[in-house]
């Protein structure tokens, strides 16, 4: 989940340079055929076309329909509002994903894993220092993308520990998020340039490589373990901001990032502990 959090945050550098040039609709749906492209040609090539074959159909779409649906309100939201007020209340995701856990996966959460989901929050918000004027009508955008991002997580546990393959998983989804992009066509697609092609590839490779990560750590750990790894996305960010642009972090991004990465260092602890008392 951390390394998936890396890549998806170089791609959305890459996807934001693209959006400058062609609508989101467009973007989502050229890259979603990069990405279709590189998981069945991967099968093809390693002789494994049968991980391709879908055995639940209703969960493959839902998991499509909310992938999209998060993906469209979040882009959104940083259409009608500041940045960093609509990234802190999507990243409210991992803390709605674990309580959904408790109740629809039926995993066990206690309390030391809610606090320490707590602290990683708060770190967010000490980061990203939002606005105090959240709670608007405009505010319910990313939260109800974080809200489908979290039911999208409960779902691919549900479908990995069920026997679908990944490449199923991503190919159907991708699928769905590629002709929900189409619908996009009537505003108006700009010509491609051929110049950019090279950016569409890389970004699919990254963004075929983070999905197909992310639901492994989905199939092989509980949500309420994996899911606040997510938070490691914004230490992720800074380091490619220092890296790229030379944007030295505050003294407020480090205490938040340490709340963050200690958060998810004492939840990763806590499951080893517990994965220990249930050998013994």
């Amino acid at each position: 989940m951390v390394i998936a959090s890396g890549l998806l945050t170089v791609n959305d550098a890459m996807v934001k340079w693209l959006t400058q040039s062609y609508p989101v609709g467009q973007v989502m749906s050229l890259r979603g055929v990069f990405v279709i492209a590189i998981i069945v040609a991967s099968a093809v090539v390693r002789g494994r076309t049968a991980e391709l074959r879908v055995s639940n159909w209703r969960l493959q779409l839902t998991r499509g329909v909310l992938m999209s649906a998060s993906t469209f309100l979040f882009v959104t939201a940083l259409a009608l509002m500041p940045i960093a007020d609509a990234i802190a209340i999507a990243f409210a995701g991992p803390v709605i994903a674990t309580a959904l856990a408790a109740v629809i996966l039926k995993e066990p959460v206690g309390w030391r894993r809610w606090s320490a989901i707590a602290v990683g929050f708060a770190g967010v918000v000490v980061m990203l220092r939002p606005a105090p004027d959240l709670i608007r009508v405009v505010a319910l955008v990313p939260l109800l993308a974080a809200v489908m991002g979290a039911f999208r997580d409960i779902v691919t546990r549900k479908m990995g520990t069920g026997g679908e393959s990944t490449a199923a998983i991503m190919v159907v989804s991708t699928s769905v998020v590629t002709i929900a992009g189409l619908f996009s066509i009537p505003a108006g697609w700009a010509p491609l340039a051929v110049a950019d092609l090279g950016l569409y590839l890389a970004s699919a490779m990254l963004i075929a490589l983070a999905q197909g990560l992310m639901i492994e750590s989905l199939r092989l750990g509980e949500v309420a373990l994996v899911a606040p790894f997510k938070y490691t996305s914004l230490v992720w960010a800074v380091l490619l901001g220092v890296m790229v642009w030379g944007d030295l972090p505050d003294s407020w991004t480090w205490i938040g990032s340490a709340l963050v990465v200690g958060s998810g260092l004492y939840i990763w602890h806590r499951e080893l502990v517990l994965a220990k008392r249930r050998r013994e």
